[in-house]
């Protein structure tokens, strides 16, 4: 079920209301409707998939409890490793199997052999690598001592399940988001305001910017021979908006759902178009993924420590990691390399954590000295997001070398319409916004001096912006569902 649907506009309420009807002191009675909800909720897509939620829950709820009673180092390393086996043998097929079978069929014909083999008709899952990597922490967590298995499989399954958070995240930690399930909860006023201003923030991001941005970014992608390099530069800056809101739009979503239900989830986006080096944008760009493979991969490999060579080694692994886990497909592994060579100077230099802080935080303009590195490493990114987008590495090669050289003998040159400025019109607002409120969670919530009508009337015109976009563009699902 789609957030941006008229479906999801009624489940909610319905949800919500009865959630809020049952006694307080039934709790095993609400996680039970939560439950029932979170399965109607994924499996309104398709319903065979629940199997495979069900069959992570299962998994990782048994293996977790036998962990926690094994007093055997070596048992306990065998049983993470089934976990790790079903688990990430159940991604592979679904996400990775024709993936390999063409790489393989490839590297065949490459050397002058014949490897015979067809593809399978395999459909991938709604969110299959964000439910994954979430039960995968909990049984990690598990069995580093750093966890109490969940005794209760209803708060456990309830956990993976959570509909807010289910598809796309973000990917949150057991240590954070299980014990919720245990606490008894009373409705919390200000938890859920904060909430339902998070989420009217978040539609606004995928409906009216991210959906009208899809609509030109699909147009300049799908012909990209047709247009010089100012129109495929466009594009790319089309697409690179469209990402953003709508993926941190669904966080934002996600999170202000969660809490009208008094659940408090990690936040997922903190404002990275306005990072000054590749590292402060990884650190404020998808953070709940940022964070799992630092702690689950990176640190294991030993992270920063040791010789400069394993220095490279672990950056390269875990940023082309990072690519290859959003989709099959070598343009995420190029984009994920390309991400690690950004990185590169920063940590071979020692300077990754130079800007811990907000950009020109206390004061609207910044200096040269800060926006000029913020618009290099924004630029660097919006050519790292072409091979993202990209079907193939050689469309990314062609849009990305017309760009650079300044391409300008396309038989067709991009017309700038109304929608098109409107579009811009939109951007500039949603930056000036962003840029306003980047010292804050969310950027719409106002201090008290401001008049309380003036709130309500920016509110509403957010409202009616939504409202007018609604159902309007052609990007209906949220680009995170494939990944």
């Amino acid at each position: 079920m789609l957030f941006n649907s008229l479906e999801f506009s009624i489940f909610l309420p319905v949800v919500f209301i009865i959630f809020w009807l049952i006694n307080q002191r039934n709790l095993t009675t609400r996680n039970i409707f939560l439950l029932i909800a979170s399965y109607f909720f994924y499996g309104w897509w398709d319903w065979r998939f629940l199997f495979l939620i069900l069959l992570s829950t299962l998994v990782d709820y048994f293996i977790g409890l036998q962990i926690e009673k094994s007093n055997n180092l070596k048992k306990s390393k065998i049983l993470l490793s089934i976990s790790l086996a079903v688990n990430l043998g159940v991604l592979f097929y679904f996400k990775y199997f024709n993936f390999f079978i063409e790489s393989f069929k490839e590297a065949f014909t490459l050397f002058g052999s014949n490897f015979e083999s067809s593809r399978l008709d395999i459909i991938l899952p709604v969110g299959i690598s964000f439910y994954t990597f979430q039960t995968l922490s909990y049984t990690i967590d598990v069995y580093r001592k750093q966890l109490k298995a969940e005794p209760n499989l209803i708060v456990f399954g309830t956990y993976v399940s959570f509909f807010p958070q289910l598809v796309a995240g973000p990917i949150e930690r057991a240590t954070n988001l299980l014990p919720q399930f245990n606490e008894t909860k009373k409705f919390d006023y200000d938890l859920a305001k904060s909430g339902l201003q998070l989420m009217l923030w978040g539609f606004f991001k995928k409906i009216v910017i991210a959906d009208n941005c899809a609509v030109f970014a699909n147009l300049i992608f799908n012909n990209h021979l047709d247009y010089n390099y100012g129109s495929l530069f466009l594009g790319s800056l089309f697409f690179t908006f469209q990402i953003y809101g709508d993926f941190s739009g669904y966080s934002d979503i996600a999170i202000g759902t969660a809490r009208l239900f008094g659940f408090k989830l990690m936040r997922n986006f903190a404002f990275p178009y306005f990072s000054r080096d590749i590292a402060e944008f990884w650190r404020r760009w998808h953070i709940s993924l940022s964070t799992w493979f630092r702690d689950y991969l990176y640190i294991p490999l030993g992270g920063s420590r040791g010789s400069t060579s394993k220095k490279i080694r672990n950056t390269f692994i875990i940023f082309i990691v990072s690519g290859f886990w959003h989709g099959a497909n070598w343009t995420y592994i190029v984009w994920g390399a390309l991400n690690a060579l950004y990185f590169m100077p920063l940590m071979l230099l020692g300077k990754n954590r130079q800007n811990l802080g907000i950009i020109g935080d206390g004061k609207l303009f910044v200096s040269l000295r800060e926006l000029l590195p913020m618009l290099v490493t924004f630029f660097l990114t919006v050519l790292a997001w072409i091979f993202f987008r990209s079907e193939s590495i050689e469309q990314a090669s062609e849009i990305t070398v017309r760009i650079v050289t300044f391409y300008n003998k396309a038989p067709t040159a991009f017309i700038f319409s109304k929608k098109v400025w409107l579009v811009i019109i939109y951007i500039l607002f949603f930056l000036c916004i962003e840029w306003i409120g980047r010292t804050k969670e969310n950027p719409i919530v106002f201090n008290h001096k401001l008049p309380k009508f003036l709130v309500w009337i920016f509110y509403i015109l957010l409202g009616v912006a939504i409202l007018d976009n609604f159902g309007n563009s052609s990007s209906q699902e949220f680009i995170y569902f494939d990944f």
